[in-house]
């Protein structure tokens, strides 16, 4: 009987909760990275790091963000393209250029910009 008891135990001890973390950005902010030249509209917001292991390896360690804060999809744009981006929340900023995005994808997701961010299409509101 003991030993059941410490078994279950156990197993609750390994079922804790990661700590919760908290978006400081929402879909449609318009955002800056805070050390690579580009900008972009966010349009989905992951809690916490939900990309490929191959794709956070290939990080430089030495700059390599933490999993555990949420991470964003961006319709990114820089002064040679246009592109999707996937940055950590320690590395954007809001852009504060009071300026629209210029990537083909914001019509499909979103209708307007103002006041500094991008208003999402009905449909895809839920």
């Amino acid at each position: 009987m003991t030993r059941d008891i410490s078994l279950s135990v156990d197993r609750q001890a390994q079922l804790i909760a990661p700590a919760i973390a908290h978006a400081r950005f929402a879909i449609g902010d318009v955002v800056r990275h805070r050390l690579l030249e580009f900008r972009g509209v966010i349009f989905d917001v992951d809690p916490v790091f939900a990309n490929s292991e191959e794709w956070y390896e290939a990080i430089p360690e030495g700059v390599r963000p933490a999993r555990d804060q949420p991470f964003y999809h961006l319709l990114a744009e820089n002064s040679d393209s246009s592109y999707v981006a996937y940055v950590s929340q320690q590395n954007l900023e809001h852009d504060e250029s009071d300026e629209p995005v210029d990537h083909p994808a914001i019509s499909g997701i979103f209708d307007d910009y103002r006041d500094g961010r991008y208003q999402l299409r009905r449909e895809h509101r839920h």
